[in-house]
């Protein structure tokens, strides 16, 4: 018994010591408070940034630490913010000690306001003001390291304090999702609202809208409460319903990826009298298929330029480096140059296609007997590679290739031979059987011919006594 308990206690302080580097970890957040300066005027927004620290606790019901801020902080930009969702606990926020590069944090005043759009004023349909408003309100916009998080949060504290409390969160898991062409898409997204504020349960609404050098499209838009999606142009984009009230999960799917969807997105979260939103961007990246022709190359001699074409389409963005290769029979490789380069085209679909032209004189290149040539396209989303064999003849000594092609002809032009041969010798054997068969005989009521070299007496008179007596 008395092992038991010492593993016991050995348990809850080992749970203990767990629990303190977990808190440890999401314990404090350093942010940039920015914020306009009073009597700023003109065209232009004169900003003021102060160091601020956030001191997370995940517990609303557990003590506040004090703690002594840093020096470089002034004591009224330390706030202790309570999260029961834990968003501010993301280790893309908090890297180890020692980290050069830190992640991205910024705190600013925020103030409530009913929102205009349709499918989002319906919340705030009443134009009253609720009293619950009446406080100091932040919005906090995190991004982590590696763009492994992009989080914003609205927090409410009561006037003149510095213990605000997240009311609303909304967050991704990534800043920038990539994706071949034809792929489906997942923009991640969720958002949380705090069960114990009064605007839970009060509707919300989500709206995703797409921006591209200036142009924007709303690609999809969910009125929450009265369960109404608004119309737009885009067909193959749509929310999971069901996960959106059950977890939150405010992700837009795209059916199938293309060229035209490559851009920034911004989904934003509406309540009634707040929103919080955030961006993400979607890469499309297709690398290019390449062709190389003609394939196979003609036989060459030294001397002779033969031309060879690489075809390189359907890639996208726009950056693509076309290289000829060249490798011998020993496998040693060189390059051969980019060869000339054609201006890019782009097709209905958006991709692009560019060509390059090769003129191989195996003499003044040294090519030796040939090997292999390559055209190595290099691209954003990977490399490729096609290859075709070049054969060039009659180069000092003959080569194994060149023998068995020397041998490959020899056997063709004795074929040749044969087959005359044949011929000739069928025709006079033809000819021999013809002229040792019997000449046919004469139609009865004709008189036949002399034949050469017979005696003088007419055909079919009786023959001479001397004659018959032989």
């Amino acid at each position: 018994m008395k092992d038991l308990s010492t593993i016991y206690k050995l348990s809850v302080i080992a749970f203990a010591l767990l629990g303190d580097v977990c808190c440890s970890r999401c314990s404090v957040l350093e942010c940039w408070f920015v914020q306009e300066k009073p009597g700023g005027g003109g065209f232009s927004v004169r900003m003021s940034q102060e160091k601020s620290a956030l001191y997370i606790r995940t517990d609303p019901d557990s003590e506040k630490i004090e703690q002594k801020p840093p020096s470089d902080i002034s004591p009224s930009r330390v706030y202790y913010v309570s999260d029961p969702a834990s968003t501010f606990c993301s280790p893309a926020l908090h890297p180890p000690e020692g980290t050069v590069n830190k992640p991205q944090c910024e705190i600013n005043p925020f103030t409530p306001q009913a929102s205009m759009v349709k499918w989002a004023a319906p919340l705030t349909s009443s134009a009253q003001s609720p009293v619950y408003l009446s406080a100091d309100w932040f919005s906090v916009a995190a991004q982590g390291l590696n763009g492994e998080l992009t989080l914003a949060n609205v927090m409410r504290a009561p006037s003149g304090s510095t213990e605000p409390s997240v009311i609303l969160s909304v967050s991704s898991k990534t800043s920038t999702v990539r994706s071949r062409l034809g792929e489906p898409v997942v923009l991640d997204l969720s958002f949380w609202v705090d069960p114990s504020s009064p605007l839970h349960g009060s509707g919300f609404a989500v709206e995703w809208r797409y921006q591209f050098r200036g142009e924007g499209r709303l690609v999809v838009a969910y009125d929450g409460k009265n369960d109404r999606f608004a119309e737009t142009s885009e067909t193959d984009a749509h929310l999971d319903i069901v996960g959106l009230y059950e977890t939150g999960n405010a992700s837009l799917v795209l059916k199938e990826a293309q060229v035209r969807h490559a851009g920034t997105y911004i989904c934003t979260i509406y309540l009634p009298h707040l929103l919080a939103q955030v961006a993400l961007e979607l890469e499309i990246v297709e690398p290019p298929a390449l062709a190389v022709y003609p394939s196979p190359l003609p036989l060459s001699v030294p001397g002779q330029v033969v031309t060879v074409h690489c075809e390189a389409s359907g890639f996208y963005p726009l950056s693509l480096d076309l290289d000829w290769e060249f490798t011998d029979a020993e496998g040693k490789k060189r390059s051969l140059g980019q060869g000339s380069v054609t201006g890019h085209r782009q097709a209905r679909d958006g991709t692009f296609s560019q060509s390059s032209r090769l003129e191989l004189d195996s003499y003044k290149l040294g090519l030796g007997r040939g090997g292999e040539i390559s055209c190595v396209a290099k691209h954003q989303g990977g490399s490729r590679r096609a290859t075709v064999t070049l054969n060039v003849i009659g180069v000092s000594a003959p080569s194994i290739e060149d023998s068995m092609a020397m041998v490959a002809v020899a056997l063709v032009l004795y074929g040749v031979i044969k087959v005359i041969f044949w011929t000739f010798s069928s025709n006079g054997t033809s000819n021999e059987d013809t002229n040792g068969k019997p000449s046919p005989q004469p139609p009865s009521g004709t008189i036949p011919s002399k034949p050469s070299g017979s005696s003088g007496r007419p055909y079919g008179a009786p023959a001479a006594a001397s004659e018959l007596n032989r």
